[in-house]
């Protein structure tokens, strides 16, 4: 986190397992400037996505990628690597274990780590939009004032580079 915060890394919109941030400062966000539009008379339309089973299919090799393009090199790339591509599960009921299997996706929860992997991966999601977006994790909030037909057009370009975006990276 030091890394990330000192370099500026994760973006403002992104509430999600974060210090200062949480569910309820995506919502007061959101809501604030949507409040602001209604004061001024002013349409706003809004799209709330969520990305099925995130967590569980994040590609590590791609994950990977992002986290030498963040900056996160060397040991600490090769240990995160290590501990993504180098997991099995099994599971248990009334005392007996199924065999185990590799496991070739997703971030691991339950952990410290997985969310902020979690929260990398997405951070360039709305790099290429000009409408509000909030995220908390995968919960996804894209608005925007509408006030032409022209303003409608763009919430739906932004709406297709989202949907080019999760295409992209497999989510």
């Amino acid at each position: 986190m030091t890394h990330l915060d000192s370099n500026n890394i994760l973006v403002n919109s992104q509430h999600g397992f974060r210090r200062k941030f949480s569910c309820e400062t995506q919502l007061v966000t959101a809501i604030e400037e949507i409040a602001k539009a209604l004061d001024r008379g002013k349409q706003t339309d809004l799209i709330i996505m969520d990305f099925s089973k995130a967590f569980d299919v994040v590609p590590h090799q791609r994950l990977i990628r992002k986290l030498d393009y963040y900056g996160i090199r060397g040991d600490l790339k090769h240990w995160l690597a290590n501990c993504l591509t180098c997991r099995e599960q099994s599971v248990r009921v009334d005392g007996v274990s199924s065999h185990s299997v590799h496991v070739s996706s997703g971030v691991p929860q339950g952990t410290v780590l997985g969310p902020l992997m979690f929260l990398l991966y997405m951070n360039d999601i709305g790099d290429h939009c000009s409408s509000a977006l909030r995220l908390f994790a995968d919960d996804t909030i894209l608005y925007s004032v509408i006030e032409l037909t022209n303003d409608a057009e763009h919430l739906q370009s932004d709406l297709s580079t989202i949907e080019y975006w999760s295409q992209k990276w497999l989510m």
